[in-house]
């Protein structure tokens, strides 16, 4: 088992949980992990990036050569285009489909998804409003983590089990609506990923 991910977006977002999830999860199946400095986080509404690799065998490098991304979960549309040359030819691109416009030359959102609509592997989806749907709007990126776990390697349940380690000194309440905000990503993604 391996999986090489770039996680992207704008700070603020909860790349960071994103990736802390999916790292509990793996390492809880006894799976070697590494991963990358994120950068950008210092900056809220600044581009934020990350590189997360798993595997069942030691990994050297926490660095995603080019090309080699088996997937790129992204909660920013413009975002994900940056890091496409980072994915493999049949890696798969998961990613919001609401921009958040942070800088005064975004292109426009038409152009964003002309450049989208031309990858073979995709799952777009609005996980705001997806979230909003739910009931907290704060939910979206694990919405985003619920659309991107068919193509983890990982069990479903195991990203459940990792959900309630990292949120659960939090409180059941949020325990349980971020377990609904996975399970409604999951099932648009498989929707998506059936069609």
């Amino acid at each position: 088992m391996k999986a090489d991910i770039i996680l992207s977006g704008v700070g603020g977002q909860g790349i960071l949980s994103i990736a802390a999830v999916i790292g509990e999860a793996a390492l809880k199946e006894g799976l070697h992990m590494k991963q990358a400095e994120v950068h950008g986080m210092s900056q809220r509404g600044g581009d934020v990036q990350s590189n997360l690799r798993i595997s069942d065998k030691p990994i050297a490098s926490d660095l995603i050569p080019k090309g080699k991304a088996d997937l790129i979960i992204s909660l920013e549309p413009m975002e994900s285009l940056r890091y496409l040359p980072y994915l493999k030819e049949d890696g798969w691109l998961v990613t919001n489909a609401r921009p958040f416009i942070n800088i005064p030359n975004y292109p426009e959102i038409e152009t964003v998804n002309k450049e989208l609509e031309k990858l073979p592997n995709k799952v777009v989806l609005d996980v705001e409003a997806i979230a909003k749907e739910l009931g907290s709007i704060r939910a979206a990126n694990i919405v985003m983590l619920g659309a991107a776990t068919p193509f983890l390697g990982i069990e479903y349940d195991k990203i459940e089990d990792g959900i309630r380690r990292i949120f659960g000194r939090k409180g059941e309440e949020i325990v349980n609506m971020n377990l609904e905000a996975l399970k409604a990503g999951y099932e648009v993604a498989n929707k998506i990923h059936k069609s």
